[in-house]
């Protein structure tokens, strides 16, 4: 059947307060179809407008603005090197003052200990502001970190059957030594310069470190003189130790590092860096350290 058309209608059917139901149906149909055409093709800043800023796109993931305070939490596996070459030079110079042995052959000097190599976690927290000009991204930032486990030792042995000294007396030297190195925890404060790329930022880092160390050393000397034969000088057979340790010592040293801050969100960003920290000599002991980490930080 038919549908009516009105009077003056152009072509397009019009539903008629008596018009049978199927034709009033295909009238809506036409009419909705006609108002989804419309809206598809009005500007998405119409709507873009009245959203909320997380749903209409306040984030660019082409382009993240650095500037301005950060904040975050990181984790991270060390490696710390520590020489003890030297740790108990001290200690065997003052058992051995006064001496011929010491004067003529300086067994201070002698390296009794190899250097060690020890693995360890660390957690901490940064706190920074960056400045940005264009893709150039300048900031300066400090961190705590406390060391969950980086402990060294070493212990060895020395010996010099016969050492001569200017009085005819042979010596025989056994020097036995032992030192303990632990991390505590450290701070650094440095400055870093980025390239912004994007959501990337790549960056280098330098500064300063201070750390906390708890440290001991301990060094043994045993000295078995022999005398010419018709000598004054008796023969003598002694041993003598000395030991050094302190806990909580502050130790200052340099820092380094390359990394990459990533944003994930408008004011969240991840971070992944390398750092080498090395710290100045302290006790006879020289330790330096390279940590691989990862973080999370927010902008404000």
């Amino acid at each position: 059947m038919d549908c009516p058309r009105t009077s003056g209608d152009s072509g397009t059917a019009s539903a008629m307060p008596d018009a049978p139901r199927h034709c009033r149906r295909n009238v809506f149909r036409r009419a909705g179809l006609a108002a989804f055409a419309l809206i598809a093709m009005a500007p998405a800043s119409v709507f873009a407008a009245d959203m909320p800023d997380f749903l209409r796109g306040s984030y660019s993931p082409t382009y993240t603005r650095w500037e301005g305070f950060n904040a975050g939490a990181q984790v991270g596996v060390s490696n710390m090197t520590t020489d003890f070459g030297n740790s108990t030079s001290g200690l065997i110079a003052y058992i051995l003052r006064n001496t011929e042995v010491e004067d003529q052959f300086t067994p201070s000097n002698w390296t009794t200990l190899p250097s060690n190599t020890t693995n360890g976690r660390q957690y901490g927290a940064f706190i920074g502001y960056n400045w940005q000009w264009d893709e150039l991204v300048l900031g300066i930032d400090a961190a705590y970190n406390s060391i969950s486990s980086l402990n060294a030792s070493a212990s060895d042995t020395v010996a010099r059957q016969v050492v001569t000294t200017p009085d005819n007396v042979n010596n025989s030297l056994t020097i036995t030594a032992q030192s303990s190195l632990k991390l505590v925890d450290y701070a650094t404060v440095r400055a870093r310069a980025g390239y912004a790329m994007g959501r990337f930022l790549p960056y280098a880092t330098l500064g300063a470190a201070v750390g906390r160390f708890n440290y001991a050393n301990t060094a043994t000397v045993h000295n078995v003189g022999t005398p010419p034969g018709g000598s004054p000088i008796a023969p003598f057979d002694v041993t003598d130790t000395q030991s050094d340790a302190k806990n909580n010592a502050i130790v200052g040293g340099f820092e380094a590092g390359l990394g990459m801050d990533v944003a994930v969100f408008q004011n969240v960003f991840l971070r992944g860096e390398w750092e080498f920290v090395a710290f100045a000599q302290f006790a006879g002991l020289r330790a330096s350290m390279n940590t691989g980490r990862v973080a999370v930080g927010m902008k404000f």
